[in-house]
């Protein structure tokens, strides 16, 4: 495992060697790159590349410290500072959910580093999803008292064990503070802010997902959009192989092209 790190705390990433153009994971709100990736990052569709996977501050293995932040921006800030650091001609990124936003806004920060941007279910607007809403409901100190420790719990009974795993051990107020920002939305906003960008950019959408307005019209707007087969939001624990061809075939047309 690797270490960055940053004014606020220590990043800590797996890096996978490989050839090519590094590829990037960054995980969604509870959740941890170290968790969500490793099936996806190993499958025989992404062999020979290089992949790194990011455990954003106060996930997985990455430092959790009281002051920072943890909004989108925030985090974001800090993925771009990592890939000052790696010191890379040019990357892609895959982002999960709240890691969408995340990904999207690091690549407004470095657009001459991201190569191309795969979005996995991004947030894209204010408002947050049903969770994150849920829990921005709550004050910090009633979520780190017993909210975050209900929600694991309901997690795991509603089928989601490694998502309730990477939850449970999250930092509780990091998880909240991001929740808030969430629903709060950037400025400018995540959506503006993507198709403001130039280089290849694709959603992907579960199958269980559908349908998500919000997301297939996206397509008039210039941003590719694919449906996953037999896979929900979770998409990297419901269907991790199908997850690792769709991205490589992705990557690989936006290389051609």
């Amino acid at each position: 495992m690797q270490v960055f790190h940053t004014p606020h705390g220590a990043l800590r990433y797996h890096d996978l060697p490989g050839y090519g153009v590094p590829l990037l994971f960054v995980h969604g709100l509870g959740c941890a790159a170290s968790s969500d990736f490793p099936r996806v990052a190993a499958d025989p569709a992404l062999a020979g590349r290089r992949r790194l996977l990011l455990d954003l501050l106060g996930a997985g293995f990455s430092d959790r410290p009281d002051d920072f932040a943890y909004s989108v921006a925030a985090h974001a800030e800090t993925v771009a500072g990592l890939i000052d650091h790696l010191g890379l001609p040019q990357l892609d990124i895959v982002g999960h959910s709240m890691g969408g936003a995340v990904a999207i806004t690091a690549s407004s920060l470095r657009p001459d580093k991201v190569a191309r941007l795969v979005l996995l279910e991004p947030n894209l607007d204010a408002g947050g999803g049903v969770f994150s809403r849920a829990l921005a409901a709550m004050s910090e100190q009633e979520f780190v008292s017993r909210g975050q420790r209900r929600m694991a719990r309901l997690a795991s009974r509603e089928g989601s064990p490694l998502w309730a795993g990477s939850l449970s051990v999250s930092h509780a107020p990091a998880v909240h503070r991001a929740a808030v920002s969430l629903v709060q939305g950037g400025e400018p906003g995540w959506r503006s802010q993507l198709l403001a960008l130039s280089m290849p950019r694709s959603v992907v959408v579960g199958e269980r997902s559908l349908p998500q307005p919000a997301l297939t019209r996206l397509t008039q707007d210039g941003v590719a959009v694919h449906v996953l087969a037999d896979a929900g939001h979770a998409m990297s624990e419901d269907n991790p192989a199908g997850l690792a061809a769709l991205l490589a075939d992705i990557l690989e047309q936006d290389h051609v092209a």
